[in-house]
C-alpha cells in the first residue's frame, strides 16, 4: 500500500464528509443565487452575478444559520453525555460510569501511557485545558457562527425592508425579533430531535460494522457497547 492510498484510508471518513461537505455548499450556492435573483427581478431590481451573491448578508445567514445549530449539537451532546446516560444505547456510557471518571481510567497525570498525548501527562492548566478541549472548540464555534448569523441576519432583513421601504432595525432590536428566533429555533429543535432519535433507537434498531451501533446479536440492555 502506497504513501497516498494509506492516507486515503485512514482518512475516509473525514475525507468523504468534508468533500459532501463541499459539494453541498457549492450546490445551495448556486441554488440560493437563483432564488435570490428572481427575489430582486420579483422587486423591479437588476439581477446580481454569482461571486456577488456569494458576498451577500443573505448567502451569509443561511450557511451560518446552520453551522451554528449543528456546533450546538455536538457541543451538548459532548457536555451531556458526561453526565446524562440511556440504557440500552452504545451512545451512552455504561451507566456505572456516569461523570468525569477516575485519572486511571482516562489515562492524565501519572497514568498517561507513552503514546499518551503530552497535555495528558501533564499535572497542571494543560492538562485541565486538554481535557475539556473537543467541547470547549465545539462551543467556541458555536459562539462564532451564532454571532455570525445574528450579524449576517440583521443585515440582509434590513436588506429586505429597505427594498419594501420600511425602516431598518439595529442588531440589538434584530436579536429580538421573530425573524432571528424563527431561523434559529428551526434548526436548533431538529438538531435535538435528531440527537434524542439516535440514542433511543440504537436501543434496539442495529447497523451491523457501525460504531455508532451495538453488535447485531447485543441485547437491547447493553449499554455503552459499540460493534
Amino acid at each position: 500500500m502506497n504513501g497516498l492510498t494509506r492516507f486515503l484510508k485512514h482518512n475516509s471518513l473525514t475525507l468523504a464528509f468534508f468533500t459532501g461537505f463541499l459539494l453541498t455548499l457549492a450546490g445551495q450556492a448556486v441554488a440560493g443565487h437563483a432564488d435570490f435573483d428572481n427575489q430582486l427581478t420579483t422587486d423591479g431590481l437588476h439581477p446580481i452575478g454569482f461571486l456577488d451573491y456569494l458576498a451577500t448578508s443573505d448567502f451569509a445567514v443561511d450557511v451560518t444559520e446552520n453551522w451554528q445549530s449543528e456546533y450546538l449539537q455536538f457541543f451538548l451532546y459532548i457536555f451531556g453525555t458526561v453526565w446524562l446516560l440511556q440504557r440500552g444505547s452504545p451512545e451512552s456510557k455504561e451507566l456505572h460510569k456516569a461523570g468525569v471518571e477516575s485519572d486511571r481510567e482516562q489515562k492524565v497525570g501519572e497514568h498517561a501511557g507513552p503514546d499518551s498525548p503530552r497535555w495528558a501527562a501533564d499535572k497542571g492548566w494543560r492538562q485541565r485545558m486538554y481535557a475539556r478541549s473537543l467541547g470547549l472548540v465545539m462551543a467556541t464555534v458555536f459562539a462564532w457562527s451564532w454571532l455570525a448569523q445574528s450579524i449576517a441576519g440583521a443585515a440582509a432583513y434590513n436588506e429586505e425592508h429597505l427594498r419594501q421601504l420600511q425602516a431598518p432595525v439595529s442588531w440589538g432590536q434584530y436579536l429580538g425579533c421573530a425573524d432571528f428566533w424563527g431561523r434559529t429555533l428551526q434548526n436548533w429543535q431538529s438538531e435535538l430531535l435528531a440527537v434524542a432519535s439516535m440514542a433511543i433507537l440504537s436501543v434496539y434498531l442495529r447497523q451491523r460494522g457501525s460504531p455508532e451501533s451495538k453488535p447485531v446479536g447485543a441485547a437491547h440492555v447493553s449499554t455503552g457497547v459499540e460493534g
